[in-house]
């Protein structure tokens, strides 16, 4: 299945369209003041829920990630794997802002025209706010564990403070407690670059031929350089030339055909609306800054960090580990891979996972106990 082509000038694919389940969850309050109307949520569910309804696990993804997990997290959710579905009950949710089913930029609004420039800021705060007021309508009391990597690690964290007892721990990958300020100038410079497309036409391209692709993929190309290391490209392509008779370094056809692909799936202002959320990020705002904030959270909290990381360097997750009183010691990933190492280095990743369910069900047992 796809949706029109107005979106990016391409088609936007939806994976596995038949297993999404899109949930009406009605008006949503923006940590702004304002009310985002009429919200769609599409999420995915693998596993069976119990009686008790107790054996539920959240997945949050990352930026261009999407409720179809296996999809980009291969080896993690199935019989026997990490997120075990003989035993719970796993349910992922597309993003607010999204672009793969829930409400976001090129969404229908309330007047019958798409969303585009007048779709409201959204925050962190905000993303994990319809995930609850989705938990509360499906009925699920709350989850064993929330999880996720980077943007989904952002909102693991602020379910650990904003609802502590809805979860039973929590685990948080290549994040941060606050997003620093080389992460919002590399971020913002993304923006820009879409922003300056001249088929941007200030976010609404929906009924042109074509959208900003270009603007979007050059984007891509700036955060996929921070996603891998220095070491990778080096070792992998160096100077090599495509040998196509183009004249293109080999890490130019790499870094187009990663473009290329965003380009297929993913809207641009969607880019913009997420990636400003992340920017935003600050579980210290108006909870006296980031110190206090940590200090309050009574969930045990499971960090992982990739040594090679340079969009999430290690010491943004020793921070977490050091502020927070219930962390388990810093679980690190070792991996040439960078960011993207928690996409890739899977069985260390599962591991840390079955780690932090372990913690969940102790704390569980010691609180009945």
């Amino acid at each position: 299945m796809s949706i029109s082509s107005e979106v990016t000038g391409a088609w936007l694919e939806f994976h596995d369209p038949g297993n999404r389940i899109f949930h009406k969850l009605g008006d949503l309050e923006l940590e702004s003041g304002d009310v985002l109307p009429d919200v769609t949520i599409a999420y995915q569910t693998w596993g069976n829920l119990n009686q008790e309804k107790s054996n539920a696990i959240l997945i949050n993804h990352a930026l261009t990630g999407w409720s179809d997990v296996p999809a980009w997290w291969p080896e993690m959710v199935g019989p026997g794997l990490p997120f075990d579905t003989d035993k719970y009950f796993v349910i992922c949710p597309n993003v607010i802002g999204g672009c793969q089913g829930s409400t976001g930029p090129s969404s229908i609004a309330p007047d019958g025209k798409r969303w585009g420039s007048r779709f409201p800021y959204l925050t962190i705060r905000d993303m994990v706010a319809a995930e609850h007021a989705l938990t509360q309508q499906l009925g699920i009391p709350g989850y064993v564990i929330s999880v996720g990597p980077s943007l989904g690690g952002m909102r693991a964290l602020e379910w650990a403070i904003t609802y502590p007892n809805k979860v039973g721990a929590i685990c948080t990958i290549g994040s941060s407690a606050v997003a620093t300020g080389d992460q919002i100038g590399t971020a913002s410079t993304q923006i820009q670059a879409i922003k300056s497309d001249p088929h941007f036409n200030n976010g609404d391209y929906y009924e042109q031929n074509r959208g900003p692709v270009t603007g979007l993929g050059i984007a891509r190309k700036i955060a996929h350089l921070t996603y891998r290391t220095e070491y990778e490209m080096d070792m992998r392509f160096g100077r090599d030339l495509q040998g196509d008779d183009t004249g293109r370094y080999a890490v130019t056809s790499y870094l187009d055909h990663q473009a290329t692909k965003l380009q297929k799936r993913f809207d641009a202002n969607t880019y913009i609306a997420l990636t400003e959320a992340m920017n935003s990020h600050d579980v210290g705002r108006d909870r006296g800054g980031v110190e206090s904030a940590l200090s309050k959270v009574e969930t045990p909290v499971v960090v992982a960090s990739i040594d090679t990381d340079r969009l999430f360097p290690p010491r943004l997750q020793q921070e977490i580990v050091k502020l927070t009183p219930k962390a388990a010691p810093l679980k690190l990933i070792s991996s040439p891979f960078g960011h993207d190492g928690f996409l890739i280095e899977v069985e260390t990743v599962g591991q840390i996972i079955r780690e932090t369910l372990a913690l969940a069900e102790e704390n569980a047992h010691s609180k009945r106990a």
